[in-house]
């Protein structure tokens, strides 16, 4: 029995929906999940298929990216999630996926916009887009890299991670994250299915025009404002 008995399960569970929700391929994406107790965090080994996975198999890491348990070497995107653990205290759990239409998204540059309440219902902002990162920090830690390249587009866009749970990075794929893992998996299906239907809107109207104002407030506040009374 290890302490991390527990955060391995969610972990392998959190990670097994992606191909279930058809947002993986092969070993196209990971699932990690914190424990802030301990100060460290599961996540997928690199390179296994999901067939192949278990809770023994996935391995324990620090916020500095040091395997603490496990005889797998973690996922190659360990350190972009050590990053976000370490700087946005508030998240749970994080999602990276290849996921089609997002990474469409991503791979032209492009904030995806609020064109519906589908959108609107999870965030109020445009899904952002971070800039493809820059020659230097290619050359430096490039995972370590990418968690900054997300957190200077959150901060550049003045985005709050607690409201906008979901991005892009340029050229690259899509990552969400939340307050748990189930948060995290359900925010990587929204995002990749709002990317879906941006991109068929603008293939039917490529002049359609954003969402106005009052609806995006509407949506967002009947499911997440003060007085909330979406659901049960």
């Amino acid at each position: 029995m290890s302490k991390y008995d527990q955060l391995k399960k969610e972990a392998y569970e959190a990670n097994m929906q992606l191909p279930k929700l058809g947002l993986v391929l092969f070993t196209f994406g990971n699932v990690s999940v914190v424990d802030r107790q301990f100060q460290v965090f599961a996540i997928k080994p690199s390179g296994v298929p999901y067939e192949e996975l278990s809770p023994e198999k996935m391995v324990i890491v620090d916020f500095d990216g040091n395997v603490v348990e496990g005889t797998l070497r973690p996922s190659s995107d360990t350190k972009t999630h050590a990053v976000l653990y370490k700087h946005w205290s508030s998240i749970g759990s994080i999602v990276h996926t290849h996921s089609t239409y997002a990474t469409a998204w991503a791979q032209a540059q492009r904030d995806i916009p609020i064109f519906g309440t589908t959108h609107a219902d999870h965030t109020t902002a445009f899904i952002p887009c971070a800039p493809p990162m820059s020659d230097e920090m290619i050359k430096g830690d490039y995972e370590t890299e990418t968690g900054f390249q997300i957190l200077n587009c959150f901060k550049e866009k003045s985005l709050d991670p607690a409201e906008t749970e979901m991005m892009l990075v340029g050229n690259h794929a899509p990552f969400t994250w939340g307050k748990t893992a189930h948060k995290a998996v359900y925010n990587a299906a929204v995002l990749e299915e709002v990317a879906r239907m941006a991109y068929l809107t603008l293939q039917i109207n490529p002049n359609a025009p954003v969402l106005k104002d009052a609806l995006i407030k509407k949506h967002f506040e009947r499911k997440h404002g003060p007085d909330s009374y979406y659901g049960q």
